[in-house]
């Protein structure tokens, strides 16, 4: 019912909502005679706000058409390369009409970024491809909504997660494939890879692995403490609802977005209002470049996706509850995941250094766990000043991380 009586609300205030964003802009187009009505500008301020505080947010655009390569616009164009019910596999394909630039871009490493289905839209990962590809081809999961896959296409746990990675990995073709998982995938992209090479199936090239939950038991966060205090039937029971009409997927059971959301502010409610509180004195300066910042962090943060119960269930049990990676008990489908099985992928891991999702340690455990790699082979990374969203995206991403990455993939080509 918490699903319903969202959605009566949502549908109840919609018209408020809209009617805020069109007095904002009534109040503050330039043409419009009411912009010069004394104490518009803080009018104008509290409609944005309640707009802003009330209204859906959709799943933002990647937004990449052009990028820049030794000093020539390349085109980018985004294509489907395979679709699947709960994800597409996307390609950024680069274009130029250079003889000499179409030899380069050809050589370039082929990456496979996987992104988390851990609440935000994969264009979280943005600022992650776009500098990647000024020096790889690159191709991006892109998980779907699962209120919007119908009931037809059946569940999706864990284990179908690690099917498609290892789908994803047949179709690019892992003989010249690097993969860069994004926090949460690095469990499953780690046993995708090592139930691949227990079968003497060809593996990636290398995988780089950031800010993930391999070993939670190293130096817990707030996250993982919360999900290793309830029972796994409490999550069942009070996070897990149906999607009701008229959405594609009515009556798939879901971790819906919106309490997602929540608890994402609940985990910093003071910075969230610090935060909305400054873009209302913004507006009402008229800062307009400060408020535009604001805008286009929280478009991108307020976007959420459902969850397919099952899938959000495996990982609260096999990832933070049960530890099946780390104590070598991980069976998927019949087959015990053995990571000491990898003997020629390449492994660097990457760390936060102020990293308050996944601690210190517990990626970097993942060297311990892969055995069978040359230690050559093996590279760990710590990015000094950085938080978890500081190691794929934003400057120290552009300017200490990636450096890290792209010598890394460069060295295992």
């Amino acid at each position: 019912m918490l699903y319903q009586l969202h959605e009566m609300t949502r549908s109840l205030f919609s018209p408020l909502v809209h009617w805020a964003e069109a007095n904002a802009k009534i109040l503050t187009a330039p043409s419009s005679p009411f912009a010069v009505i004394p104490g518009a500008q803080r009018m104008a301020a509290n409609y944005e706000l309640f707009h802003r505080v009330g209204k859906d947010y959709e799943k933002p655009e990647f937004d990449i058409h052009s990028i820049e390569i030794q000093g020539q616009q390349v085109p980018v164009v985004q294509i489907d390369a395979l679709v699947k019910p709960f994800c597409k596999l996307l390609r950024f394909k680069r274009y130029t009409d250079d003889a000499g630039s179409i030899t380069g871009l050809k050589n370039h490493p082929t990456v496979l970024v996987v992104a988390p289905l851990s609440g935000h839209h994969a264009t979280l990962l943005r600022d992650t491809v776009r500098t990647l590809l000024q020096d790889h081809k690159v191709y991006l999961t892109d998980w779907i909504d699962a209120r919007m896959v119908p009931m037809d296409e059946g569940d999706f746990g864990l284990d179908d997660y690690i099917a498609y990675i290892q789908d994803f990995i047949r179709h690019i073709g892992a003989d010249n494939l690097h993969v860069i998982s994004v926090c949460q995938p690095t469990v499953p992209v780690l046993a995708a890879i090592s139930l691949m090479a227990s079968r003497g199936e060809a593996v990636p090239k290398s995988m780089v692995m950031m800010g993930g939950p391999i070993d939670p038991r190293e130096n817990p966060t707030a996250v993982n403490n919360l999900a290793t205090e309830k029972p796994l039937d409490w999550f069942r029971h009070n996070v897990i609802h149906s999607v009701p009409y008229p959405y594609p997927g009515r009556g798939r059971m879901v971790y819906p977005g919106f309490l997602q959301h929540t608890g994402f502010v609940a985990m910093n409610p003071d910075r969230h209002m610090q935060s909305h509180w400054d873009f209302y004195q913004d507006l009402v300066r008229g800062d307009l470049e400060d408020a535009d910042t604001h805008r286009r962090f929280y478009d991108e943060y307020n976007a959420v996706l459902d969850l397919p119960a099952e899938y959000y269930l495996d990982t609260i049990r096999v990832v933070f509850q049960q530890h099946l990676l780390p104590r070598g008990e991980w069976v998927v489908d019949g087959e015990r995941v053995d990571p000491s099985a990898i003997e020629s992928c390449a492994l660097m891991t990457i760390e936060g250094e102020l990293d308050d999702i996944s601690g210190q340690g517990q990626t970097r455990a993942a060297h311990q766990l892969c055995s069978g790699i040359p230690q050559d082979s093996q590279l760990h990374y710590t990015a000094v000043g950085a938080g978890h969203y500081g190691i794929f995206s934003g400057r120290r991403w552009r300017e200490q991380v990636y450096p890290q990455v792209r010598e890394f993939i460069r060295k295992h080509e």
